[in-house]
């Protein structure tokens, strides 16, 4: 007797696979992540390299292949990130925040004074915005829009994440995080990232840290839509690794 498992997929695997999410007829339960890639590879051949290349998340935490997944665990297969229902819906959900505000994802366009306004307090001397936007041209490719898919409720986890760890490494440091989903037309915002400091130094080094984690360990894929074709985007550079 098999037991159902509900796996939700996204951007570039859930292109190849052609679905958002797959329900495996796991023989036994309970199975370990590792054992639940296996599976996924040997069902899906096609996509077994990038299904390698990619995370299990458990209840929206990065899972470790030893970790046990149990009947009615939210299970979900995260490939490389770049960066409704709240589960990745692509038809759109409007917005949704963290509890405080301070994080958010939203279909809608972005404003920096409003992400700014949230970190400004009378005690930091310093505050800075970095702003992403959609540029037209990478070397000879023309970029027509980008597209932003996102597992919405672990990606707000996981920039809330990124918010309280700048608190600790650089107290009494503020941040607030606004990501754009859907589609970003060219010279529009994709993703507002504020901090305010006491001082400038640490301003400057926790805003770097802040985008950092995010295109490390923040469940957001962007689709680069070109003139000729398009691709989804993951990690930038090395192995990627955001579990550590």
């Amino acid at each position: 007797m098999t037991t159902p498992l509900h796996v939700f997929l996204f951007a570039g695997l859930a292109d190849r696979i052609g679905s958002s999410s797959i329900t495996m007829n796991i023989p036994q339960l309970p199975v370990s992540a590792g054992e639940l890639k296996q599976l996924l590879s040997e069902a899906y051949p096609d996509a077994a390299s990038l299904i390698a290349a990619s995370f299990v998340a458990v209840n929206q935490e990065y899972a470790p292949a030893d970790l046990l997944i149990h009947e009615g665990d939210e299970v979900a297969l995260i490939p490389p990130v770049s960066g409704g229902d709240g589960l990745g819906d692509r038809a759109g959900a409007s917005t949704m925040a963290t509890e405080d505000g301070m994080c958010l994802i939203t279909s809608e366009s972005l404003s920096v004074e409003d992400t700014l306004s949230k970190v400004l307090h009378p005690d930091h001397g310093a505050s800075l915005s970095f702003v992403g936007t959609t540029r037209e041209l990478t070397g000879e490719r023309r970029t027509v829009t980008l597209e932003y898919d996102a597992y919405i409720p672990m990606a707000l986890k996981e920039l809330d994440k990124i918010r309280q760890n700048i608190a600790m490494k650089w107290p009494p440091s503020l941040c607030a995080i606004s990501h754009r989903i859907g589609t970003v037309g060219i010279g529009e915002i994709s993703v507002v990232i504020a901090v305010s400091s006491p001082h400038r130094a640490d301003c400057y080094e926790a805003s770097r840290y802040a985008i950092e984690e995010l295109k490390r360990t923040v469940p957001i894929w962007k689709r680069e839509i070109w003139d000729d074709g398009s691709e989804w985007k993951g990690a930038q550079t090395g192995t990627w690794d955001p579990s550590n």
